[in-house]
């Protein structure tokens, strides 16, 4: 697929994968919008990257959503790849009470927030001869990570929309891709500093990760796996009981209500 010359929306894009984007495809000539639910945070990137064309919205409410399509097709009329990055993580023991409305967040925004992009611009992306949808997933889509239970089903849900989505669209003019990413040094980890059985020697830095998804779209490349992803690719397919295993140590004595 051709990464130049482009109108391209990236959600959740004021730090970590979402900036990195937007950062380097505004580089190879691409006209970038990010969302971001920080009004500050926006103007943040805006100082760091003049180019891009900011917008606040919050990708978990379905009145932003209808208002950001509405300006989005009203002000960008080349609209024709979406990135679906925005996401949050949550470290979570389940033998807490937690309020029923906020503990489906993640589901909200890692899984409904792309699905309802999607249905939003499917039809106006129908309408460009070069068009795609990055949807960005996890290597915790192919295994569960215990001490984070609804960022794992969501991610998990995440993947198999996509790739579901990717069938539907064959006959379309849509590239869909995925972005299977691996632990990295975003702010999105920093919560799990502090817990047992954490190392940061396994974590990928982030601009690596989208050098990675960019090259992988560049090549058509539909299921995108850098570096720790593939081999997570691997053994969840191989061994997954020791995988499980091995996730579960991590935090086990904040899971276990010790």
């Amino acid at each position: 697929m051709n990464l130049t010359n482009n109108t391209i929306l990236v959600t959740g894009g004021t730090g970590g994968f979402g900036f990195e984007f937007a950062s380097k495809l505004i580089a190879l000539g691409n006209t970038v919008i990010i969302t971001g639910r920080n009004a500050q945070k926006l103007q943040d990137v805006k100082q760091k990257l003049p180019a891009v064309h900011t917008l606040q919205s919050d990708v978990s409410k379905i009145e932003d959503m209808i208002t950001l399509h509405e300006k989005v097709i009203r002000e960008f009329p080349d609209l024709n790849i979406i990135l679906n990055n925005a996401g949050e993580m949550r470290k979570i023991s389940l033998h807490h009470q937690h309020d029923l409305a906020d503990i489906t967040r993640e589901i909200e925004i890692n899984l409904m927030g792309p699905i309802r992009m999607v249905q939003q611009f499917l039809p106006h992306l129908k309408t460009k001869t070069n068009a795609a949808i990055l949807n960005v997933s996890s290597g915790i889509a192919l295994m569960a990570f215990p001490i984070s239970p609804i960022y794992s089903a969501s991610k998990a849900g995440l993947r198999a929309y996509t790739q579901a989505l990717r069938v539907q669209l064959k006959n379309t003019n849509i590239n869909v891709f995925e972005l299977i990413a691996p632990g990295s040094t975003t702010p999105l980890n920093d919560k799990f500093k502090e817990e047992d059985g954490f190392s940061t020697s396994a974590l990928m830095a982030p601009e690596k990760i989208v050098d990675a998804a960019i090259k992988g779209m560049q090549n058509d490349q539909a299921e995108i796996f850098p570096g720790l992803a593939k081999l997570m690719q691997i053994l969840s397919r191989l061994a997954p009981n020791f995988v499980i295993s091995q996730s579960g140590k991590m935090g086990a004595s904040y899971m276990y209500g010790k």
